[in-house]
């Protein structure tokens, strides 16, 4: 099951199945493509002042209950939106945390990424474990999903694209970074590669 959204645009569409077919072309080849998609928002880079993380309570992919401030203490942290039976953008999603993790692993010894799902109807443990399986996270990586009646905190905290939003779609494929006090500090654009995302996060982990 998964979420219930109104009809896409032929644009948003188009870009979607693209993507789709990029990743069934294999990861590289996706890679270098989606750069092109990427497109300007409003609020890209710095978040200043930052913002404190939203006391939501989660479901983490070993089952345990957490609140994301406590998720995000201590740790710079790099979100992504996702759901688990989503084709599209969240595989390209995947496979560019994929790639992040082996960048940050060593260099930034507290560094960790959080996938968090828009669809908690569908995401429990078991679904949330599987999407770490499939692409081979390690310890540092966490998926979590909110309870159903707080589906839309973190998207409304996060902020997107306006476009996107009034659309009905407010799944993105932006990196989030938080620094070690739990607080929104830098926005990626969207399909950011793993390099200057791993850059953003070696320069916030400098500043805190």
């Amino acid at each position: 099951m998964t979420p219930t959204r109104p009809p896409r645009p032929p644009a948003l569409a188009a870009r979607r199945t693209w993507l789709q077919r990029a990743w069934d072309g294999g990861w590289a080849a996706a890679a270098i493509a989606v750069s092109g998609f990427a497109r300007a928002h409003d609020g890209l880079g710095p978040v200043t002042p930052p913002l404190a993380a939203p006391a939501l309570p989660l479901l983490l992919h070993d089952g345990r209950s957490a609140g994301l401030p406590a998720v995000l203490q201590g740790h710079v942290t790099a979100v992504q939106l996702m759901f688990t039976g989503c084709s599209a953008i969240c595989p390209v999603q995947g496979a560019v945390f994929a790639q992040l993790q082996a960048l940050v692993g060593g260099p930034l010894p507290k560094a960790q990424l959080l996938s968090i799902s828009i669809d908690p109807v569908a995401d429990d443990a078991q679904a949330l474990a599987a999407w770490r399986r499939r692409f081979g996270a390690g310890t540092a990586w966490l998926a979590a999903a909110p309870p159903v009646r707080h589906a839309q905190a973190m998207p409304t905290f996060l902020g997107g694209r306006q476009d996107r939003q009034a659309e009905g779609d407010r799944h993105n494929a932006q990196v989030f970074l938080f620094d070690r006090q739990g607080r929104l500090a830098y926005r990626c654009a969207e399909f950011a590669s793993p390099h200057s995302v791993a850059q953003a996060m070696s320069q916030l982990a400098a500043r805190a």
